[in-house]
């Protein structure tokens, strides 16, 4: 099993990555003995860039990644974020101005255990700080040493032109799938104008798209999609004729490819300057999706895929209301 490099903006990473936020939180309990041993497996099958956030597990994630990667910094393209902030009672915004920026990125240093960050993403945007001045605090960061590239994520594509004038980003990161297409009207071609990469996240529709999933009721106590609109009850059921579509694709194939891998090889068609990081915290589910970053899919396959799941067909939001508003700006 190989996997091949890829290009975001001037950084070289692996063609697909490996997203670690469910190894401490939104998807049930984690098991750090098996989360550091995937990681470890990744860097094995030649994935080099690993994806965390401040944000996850208040801190616990980036910690996790620090101490899986200690005695092999030099194989790993290290990617994390600031920008969110959640208060007490769990209400999210978001926060960009460059004092809190300076103060995010030395947490994040102490907490990860390194000396640099090597791909910096401002999470969500500051409807309150214009963008030039939270890029131009990241810029600061990279003239510093501390961070190596910066990127936007889940933003609008007005605000990666106004970014990239100041300073041109590595990557925007955004949730991208068959079931979630909205970066495909502006975001993603703005990107591939500007040579900015992109890096889809929940690539697997979290974990909708593997054909797992089939009930609310197989979500255990603190897993998100239990509040996500996709997943109640009526719209899961609808959906669930887009997992039926891929799985008989997959099946007329006879290669043993699954209809995950199917969804996943779709996105890692998307272009050059694409790379997916699925999550996962199993060796296993790791395997299957580093395999499908080589799975070829003809033209007739990537039509009937395309026709499974036309943009816009989907049943439910994203988001709640009261994410969904952070979302794209």
């Amino acid at each position: 099993m190989a996997i091949g490099m890829r290009q975001l903006g001037d950084l070289t990473v692996s063609a697909q990555g490996l997203g670690c936020m469910g190894m401490s939180q939104s998807y049930g309990s984690g098991d750090e003995a098996e989360s550091i041993a995937t990681i470890h497996r990744a860097l094995d099958l030649g994935v080099t860039l690993l994806d965390t956030a401040n944000v996850y597990g208040a801190g616990a994630n980036e910690e996790l990644v620090g101490r899986a990667i200690a005695d092999r910094r030099d194989r790993v393209v290290l990617a994390t974020k600031f920008g969110i902030v959640r208060d007490a009672d769990g209400n999210q915004s978001a926060q960009g101005d460059p004092t809190y920026v300076r103060t995010c990125v030395e947490e994040s240093l102490r907490r990860l255990g390194v000396e640099h960050i090597d791909l910096y993403y401002q999470h969500r945007v500051d409807p309150d700080t214009p963008i030039e001045e939270t890029v131009g605090a990241l810029v600061e960061l990279i003239d510093s040493g501390k961070i190596r590239y910066y990127g936007l994520s889940e933003c609008g594509a007005e605000t990666v032109r106004r970014a990239h004038a100041v300073h041109p980003p590595a990557a925007v990161q955004s949730e991208w799938s068959l079931w979630t297409r909205g970066i495909e009207d502006s975001v993603a071609p703005t990107c591939a104008e500007l040579g900015v990469g992109v890096v889809p996240f929940s690539p697997l529709g979290r974990g909708f798209l593997t054909g797992a999933i089939t009930s609310t009721g197989q979500f255990g106590e603190g897993d998100m999609r239990r509040g996500l609109p996709r997943f109640s009850d009526d719209n899961l059921a609808a959906n669930l004729a887009i997992v039926d579509a891929l799985r008989a694709i997959a099946e007329r194939r006879g290669d043993g490819v699954t209809p995950g891998q199917l969804a996943l090889a779709w996105v890692q068609g998307r272009g050059e300057h694409v790379v997916p990081i699925p999550g996962t915290k199993r060796r296993s589910y790791l395997e299957q999706n580093v395999a499908a970053a080589e799975l070829a899919l003809s033209d007739a396959e990537l039509a009937e895929i395309e026709a499974a799941a036309p943009a816009g067909a989907v049943a439910g939001d994203r988001y709640p209301a009261h994410l969904q508003r952070n979302v794209g700006r």
